[in-house]
């Protein structure tokens, strides 16, 4: 007998078709949010759970706008050049959309540690993602051997260096 999970999962898989009104309405009211805006509930229960989150004190979740598409590079002193040869557009980042929102995360909670993340939607303008993260002097994080690892400090701002799943991919590493 198949478990709720996988039936959510079918439900993501086919979001055009089975949630398409309902991913609309969402993404007109998360416009209006802030970039970096808590949660208390995943939107994806089915993917946060898969990626490490639980239902209890100590873990947090945040849902993060990304800009879509490449980014501008910024204007040097170029006298006497074309500015078609200054090199300022057409310029992509080096980073997934993802490892950004994870940093961004970070920088709005430098108190938490970034667990995972996962896409939640995208419209013509902008990806939204919600983070895992925990808080390392919880104590139901302290006492839990499987999560405990995060309080190594060879483990803080893992977003930054790319230790997180996003960043070890557009690391090169796997």
């Amino acid at each position: 007998m198949p478990n709720v999970y996988q039936h959510f999962r079918q439900l993501w898989k086919d979001s055009d078709k089975n949630l398409k009104g309902l991913l609309r309405e969402r993404l007109i009211r998360w416009r209006r949010e802030k970039t970096v805006e808590r949660i208390e509930d995943p939107t994806r229960l089915d993917r946060a759970r898969a990626l490490g989150y639980k239902a209890k004190q100590g873990y947090v979740l945040a849902r993060v706008k990304v800009r879509k598409g490449g980014r501008r590079r910024p204007l040097y002193g170029r006298r006497g050049r074309k500015p078609s040869k200054a090199g300022l557009v057409r310029f992509t980042s080096g980073k997934s959309d993802m490892w950004i929102a994870e940093e961004k995360s970070q920088r709005r909670f430098p108190n938490l540690n970034v667990i995972n993340s996962y896409q939640v939607g995208e419209d013509g303008r902008h990806k939204w993602f919600e983070i895992i993260m925990v808080d390392v002097n919880h104590p139901n994080i302290i006492n839990n051997p499987k999560i405990s690892w995060t309080l190594d400090s060879a483990n803080r701002n893992r977003a930054f260096r790319g230790l997180t799943s996003a960043g070890k991919k557009s690391r090169g590493s796997s």
